[in-house]
This record gives C-alpha cells, structure tokens and sequence, in this order.
C-alpha cells in the first residue's frame, strides 16, 4: 500500500521575531460565508510575528495552532475571502487551503568496513523464535535475525511512525508502544496520547515491521527492542493533508524522536509545482516542518511510491488531487517536487519482491524492483522488501503471495482479505505489498544504528546526527546495479515485466545508473547485519 535537537530555548528564542501588527485593511471580513476550511498561512520570516492570531482573527478566520518556529499557523474559517484577506498582511508569503489537497493510500560508496566506534546506549540482542517468523521472508532478505545477534535495538532509541496510527492494544505492538509521545496530528493541533488510535490499519502494519516486539507472539519487527510512537497523520480514509503533516514533524522534533517512517505522499498534489501560488505554500510549509525535524536530530525515511513512474523526469501527473477530480493531463517538470521524499536529506526507499530465481544462491542481484515502484535518479538512495505479488515470488514468500506480513487491527479484520490474513491467538496480521513496506523496514534499520552508534551525550534530545546513521545505512547496502534482463511472464496473469508503465506519464520504466547508484535500486539493497557491523 501507499497513499501516502538543537538546543531550542536559545536557538527559538533567537527566531522569535517582534513585528508590528499589520492591518489587513477595511472590509477584510467581506465575503460570504461557506464550508469551514482548514489553511496554511506561511510568513515570510522562519517564525511567527508578534499579533499572527489578531491577523487572522480580523481576515475573518482563527488559529488551530500557531507553529512558531517555523513561521506557519494552522487556521481555519468559513469566510470565503479569507485567503485574498490574510494575504494583504505584507509579513504572509503565501496561503492555501487544505480541502481538496491530499494524497489517498494505494494498494501498491561502500562504508568503512570497521564502522564507527559502538556507542554507550543500552543494548541487548532478540530472538527471532516468535511463531510468525517463519513467514518473514522480507527480513531474512535483508539479514535481520544475524543483526539482532549483535543488537535488537535500544529502548532509548524512539521512531515516529507518520502515519495513520497505531493500534495501541496490538499484543506485538503493545510491549514497545510510547503512549506518552504518540500524537494524534489529523486536525493540525496535536492530540497526545492514545488518540492516535489506528482506524486505518495501515498505520499498525508499517509499526509492526518497524518494531514488532520479539515477545513469542506474531512477528518480530526489524527493531523489536526499540520504542515507537504513533503520529497520526492520515485520517480513517486514508488522506494526508498538510495541516496534518507539518503537525507530525513539528511534534516528531519536540518529543524525542530518533527516526520518523513516512509511508505516504504529503501536499495537495503528488506533484508539488514551485510556480503555483498555492501549492508552494503549502510544500514550502512541509519543507519547514521537515527540516526543522532534522536538525533537531530527526532521521527521516520516505517511500517513493507506487506509480511505477521515475519521478526524477516527472511529466505528467493525472493523481491529482486524489480526493476530488484529479486535473487530467497536467503537466509538470522537475519544478514540481514529490514530498517528502524529494527533500534534502531523507532517505527515499524503492520496493522490491523476494528472490524470483530458482539458481539457490543469495545474489542481491536477484532482488528485482517490485513491478508498481517508483523510483528515480535522484531520489532513489537503497531498495527494502515491499513484496510483490507478480515477480517476487518464491517458497519462502508463500506460494502466489509474494506480500509483507505484518502486524494488523483486529478491529479491521474485515479490511484484509481472509486469503492474506494471519493470526496467532487473539493477535491478527496481514499480508500487504507496496513502497509503503519498504520504508518501515529502513526505517527499523536506522533504528538499529542509532541503537549501535549513538550517544547518550548526542545532540540535544537526538543521541546521533542524522548525516552519519543515513551515510551508514546507504553506506552499507548490497549494490545492485540495473538489471540485464527482464522477466517476460510471471505466475499470476503472465504479462511482462515492462507491461507496468507508470500511472501518470504511461512511460516505459528504465533503469539508469551504475551499479553502486541507479535509479531503481540506489546503493542497493539495505543490510541490517552490515549496518550494525557485522
């Protein structure tokens, strides 16, 4: 599936910028009244003026919540003038409404070999015994059980999992669940604690790859010994808005968290177009959010997507927006940005099946990239199992399944077809495939490198800078350059591979690149064992 710490008394202090309130003239309030409507409201300055909630209280709106240390507010209101209002203010960059402008889910250098030092966080190595483990292919793929010798994650070690929350009475998930810092995120204002409760169910399947606990139930998570908390992001139909997502980072960067999982697109569009007045609002408020994340020591993983498109040459783009009638034939270039994971610094994640060939060795090589992954030059940087019911199939997948396995709301039973469910008591898990897989197994192993190399005396409330646990997790893939040959049928409907053009611009999917970074695989396949140093 896919649709989608600095110091910060002295460093938000010095943001803090005193303005003069600016009136927004005579007869702001005019205009008729309508449906109430969320808006991002961006300033020009990285903080929020002095007086931004008397500016939109005389625009004819009022404040959800005032991110001041960006320079966003979340407001809403129902005055049709609004936007044309607030924007007289001479200190407003841009403004937007958020209805209409979401992505929906859909169903689809080799490092030092003697690594940096380990660092002083408490760490204990897992099992890998719980009764499911057998059906994890996707972790013996990328070599968790031989990592989880050396370590199973620390419990000082936080992810953020962006998504559509977690279900906080799963018994695999239960053991590792921080309540105190999960969030729920949908209306722009966070709602702590267990209001982040998973009505989605996506939400609790990327947790359970992330961090199932290794407890003897169901399955074990790529980092079973670290903590994870839900933020919830996306609503019960599966819509990221940005209120939502600048919500999720900004609490992500303020509660200590190490490592965010973003299985999703975030902004109005799937392309977000820098020459359009409101869509750049909305992205540039997005960019904030996600780099003020980073540089309180927030690791952010992203999955590409499943388009089957490169959206390093993107050009055209028919998704959106996905809630409403999506413009058709819209074009767009690389002024048109994918977020989040066509920002600086995340680690964008491209989705492959199981190993397809019938030779018995282990050749990365073997890996294909899952048939409905998107990927790209400049944003493909390692490729995780997604599954992939067509071309990655193989015993150890199931059969014809060819999917993730992984922890699911008993509460949604009815959402997961009884052919792809799993249960182990009173626990339910579903089979799922999509880049929306791939992320949570990246995300886990850069979990387990914070665990391994970080410090209790890290940087502020981050205990390792987020440059060096991306360098190590790229760092330490398994290359894979671009295949020589494609498969020309599979078992489910026989088709080629090259049948699956991308959804948008109908183009031929092509690998370009070399064998240590390529558009379909990046550095490669990541590799927990190597991560951790082994």
């Amino acid at each position: 599936m896919f649709r989608h710490r600095l110091v910060r008394s002295g460093v938000l202090a010095a943001l803090m910028v005193v303005a003069t309130v600016v009136a927004v003239g005579p007869g702001a309030n005019a205009g008729t009244t309508g449906a109430t409507q969320n808006y991002v409201v961006l300033y020009k300055s990285s903080a929020s003026p002095a007086g931004a909630a008397t500016a939109i209280q005389k625009a004819g709106g009022s404040v959800i919540y005032n991110y001041s240390q960006i320079g966003v507010v979340i407001a809403k209101s129902d005055n049709t003038a609004f936007r044309a209002n607030v924007m007289k203010d001479t200190r407003v960059e841009g403004a937007a409404s958020t209805a209409g402008f979401a992505t929906h889910l859909k169903e689809g250098v080799e490092a030092d070999a003697s690594g940096p030092p380990p660092g002083d966080l408490p760490n204990a190595p897992a099992s890998d015994s719980d009764p499911l483990f057998g059906l994890q292919w996707d972790m013996r793929q990328i070599h968790t059980p031989e990592a989880h010798a050396i370590t199973g994650g620390s419990p000082t070690v936080l992810v953020g999992d962006i998504d559509t929350g977690i279900d906080f009475t799963h018994p695999d998930l239960a053991p590792n669940i921080d309540v105190a810092n999960s969030a729920n995120c949908v209306s722009g204002a966070p709602d702590p604690g267990t209001a982040a409760q998973d009505d989605n169910g996506h939400g609790t399947h990327t947790a359970g790859t992330i961090a199932a606990a290794a407890n003897g139930i169901g399955i074990v998570g790529v980092a079973p010994n670290v903590k994870i908390a839900g933020i919830k992001a996306g609503n019960t139909d599966g819509f990221f808005f940005p209120e939502a997502v600048v919500c999720s980072f900004m609490w992500a960067a303020t509660h200590g968290v190490d490592v965010t999982n973003n299985s999703y697109f975030a902004d109005p569009w799937l392309f977000n177009c820098k020459n359009d007045p409101e869509q750049r609002a909305i992205w540039k408020a997005e960019q904030r959010a996600i780099k003020f994340a980073q540089q309180s020591g927030v690791t952010v993983v992203a999955s590409e997507g499943n388009q089957s498109e490169d959206i390093s040459h993107p050009t055209e783009d028919d998704t959106s927006p996905d809630d409403t009638v999506p413009v058709d034939g819209r074009r767009v270039t690389n002024a048109c940005l994918v977020i989040p994971v066509e920002l600086p610094g995340v680690i964008g994640v491209t989705a492959n099946g199981a190993n397809a060939q019938t030779d018995g060795d282990s050749d990365p090589n073997d890996y294909l990239k899952s048939y409905y992954s998107s990927f790209g030059i400049s944003t493909a940087d390692v490729v995780a199992p997604g599954g992939d019911r067509r071309y990655g199939i193989n015993p150890a997948a199931g059969a014809l399944n060819g999917r993730v396995l992984s922890t699911y709301p008993a509460s949604l039973a009815a959402t997961c077809p009884a052919s792809l469910t799993v249960t182990d008591g009173g626990a339910l898990y579903c089979y799922l495939q999509g880049t929306s897989m791939a992320g949570p197994h990246v995300a886990g192993v850069a979990a387990l490198v914070v665990s391994r190399y970080g410090s209790l005396a890290g940087p502020g409330n981050a205990t390792m800078q987020t440059g060096a646990v991306s360098s190590i997790v790229q760092g330490t893939a398994d290359a894979q350059p671009c295949p020589t040959a494609l498969p020309t049928t599979n078992p489910v409907d026989g088709v080629p591979y090259l049948s699956f053009v991308g959804v948008d611009d109908e183009q031929v999917q092509t690998c370009e690149g070399g064998p240590g970074q390529n558009s379909w695989y990046g550095r490669g396949q990541v590799n927990a064992l190597k991560a951790v140093g082994g």
